[in-house]
């Protein structure tokens, strides 16, 4: 078994670790009614998105989500909350040190690291931390750590889900299957990129994602027999209708959809299994992007 797998089993209990901290997190994260944004690389970009959706939607205030090497330098922000596993990703560091909002908190598993020592202050959740590359329940548990800001039910009854989804058998053989989509609506967007990045860094399958009312703007033309439409969010009955009719097989998991990103994981894990992958340590890829001071120069 790898470690990948260990690591994605523990996300239930994590998420709940999670909504136990929220209460003293939100001492550091942004109150209600101030404006901010939430940066982050890859999977932590993703995680921010989809916080960023949740929060604005519940009410709690304006939120942006930016990868952290795109930040307009003009933005003003109450809080600028930045997502770092490591601690170390250079263009996350880079934003903290010249954000100018008010004040500044990093996200990370490794206290001490750069970018928490650039921050003003600093959530630590070094029991999600990963030996695996490939992110998995550190992220996830951001995003429950940040969800239960607004709605910690929310975030338990996702947890009871992703235990279903570890028990569970897949909704279909992924071994057969040539192309993925993922779909999602609001803040599931966000996990429907990261369902499709796990899928592309640890089974090197070709898989893409996007909003659920874009995916008929174009990309449906792809869809074909073989090939997998999976929607993290209900799709409404004619965007669901017009997927089946290509003769792809659409998968909408009856989950929350943080469950169902548990889910896609587990999907990631048995097609690396059958190619005789390692997706503990997927090729062309570190645990942290640490950029030389020349590639800095070019976000100067």
């Amino acid at each position: 078994m790898s470690i990948t797998s260990d690591e994605i089993e523990t996300q239930p209990a994590l998420w709940r670790q999670a909504v136990s901290l929220a209460g003293p997190a939100a001492e550091l994260l942004p109150a209600r009614g101030e404006r901010a944004c939430i940066v982050g690389c890859g999977t932590s970009l993703y995680m921010a998105q989809a916080a960023a959706a949740l929060r604005e939607t519940a009410g709690h205030g304006e939120t942006d989500a930016f990868a952290a090497s795109e930040l307009p330098e003009d933005r003003r922000y109450d809080v600028l909350v930045a997502i770092s596993r490591s601690g170390t990703t250079s263009e996350v560091t880079r934003v903290v040190k010249r954000s100018a909002a008010a004040r500044t908190v990093a996200i990370t598993a490794v206290p001490g690291s750069p970018v928490p020592a650039a921050a003003g202050a600093t959530v630590e959740l070094p029991f999600a931390d990963e030996r695996s590359v490939v992110q998995t329940r550190f992220a996830t548990t951001v995003l429950a750590l940040l969800r239960a800001q607004t709605d910690s039910a929310a975030v338990l009854a996702a947890a009871d889900d992703a235990e279903r989804a570890l028990a569970q058998e897949l909704p279909l053989d992924p071994a057969g299957v040539e192309q993925w989509t993922f779909l999602g609506r609001g803040w599931a967007v966000g996990l429907a990129h990261e369902a499709a990045l796990k899928l592309r860094e640890g089974a090197q399958a070709w898989a893409e994602s996007y909003p659920a009312f874009e995916y008929r703007h174009g990309p449906i033309s792809i869809a074909a027999p073989g090939r997998v439409v999976w929607a993290l969010s209900p799709l409404h009955r004619p965007g669901a209708e017009q997927v089946r009719a290509t003769g792809a097989t659409l998968v909408e998991p009856a989950l929350d959809p943080m469950a169902s990103l548990v889910l896609a994981q587990r999907a990631m894990l048995r097609i690396a299994e059958g190619r005789g992958l390692d997706p503990d340590v997927p090729r062309n890829l570190s645990r942290s992007v640490v950029l030389s001071e020349e590639e800095l120069e070019v976000l100067t």
